[in-house]
């Protein structure tokens, strides 16, 4: 599917999109992207309720804060392109969400930390490759990419 005639507004200017970029690829990074803000934004809080350890807690809030910002710019960017904006997490990530919702103490810590260090490898790989991509949304997922790898850090650091 050619895309043809398609811009998106990257970061108060317009991009075209290249010749043979799919219109249906940037709305699957997209749709992704939301979908894991909303998930992040969901399990910073969920640290912060059921955290036994300060350093849970603590990342809690930072993922709750900058997925919460990236959240409010991916939602504008898919809105002003007519992309659709998804409300809530996907099935698999509401899955995790739940088995996690019913652990506490040390298990939640651990297990929190398990989960959000698999989830950050993979939208790290997800957001490379869009930058990589030569997309309208590669300048976006570069600016992503330096907080996806604090993050990934961070959850590494409960791990230990």
């Amino acid at each position: 599917m050619a895309a043809c005639g398609m811009t998106l507004l990257v970061a108060g200017g317009a991009i075209a999109a290249p010749k043979g970029q799919s219109p249906a690829k940037d709305r699957h990074f997209m749709t992704e992207a939301i979908e894991g803000d909303l998930s992040e934004v969901n399990m910073g809080k969920l640290a912060q309720q059921k955290g036994q350890s300060d350093q849970v807690k603590q990342f809690g809030q930072a993922l709750q804060q900058d997925h919460g910002e990236h959240l409010q710019k991916a939602q504008q960017l898919a809105s002003q392109n007519g992309m659709p904006v998804p409300s809530e997490p996907n099935k698999k990530q509401l899955a995790i969400y739940n088995k996690l919702e019913g652990l506490s103490g040390d298990r939640f810590d651990r297990a929190f930390a398990q989960a959000m260090v698999r989830d950050h490898q993979g939208d790290i790989k997800k957001y490379q490759k869009e930058a990589a991509a030569g997309s309208p949304l590669s300048d976006f997922a570069q600016q992503t990419l330096p907080t996806l790898q604090k993050h990934l850090e961070m959850a590494k650091s409960l791990s230990k």
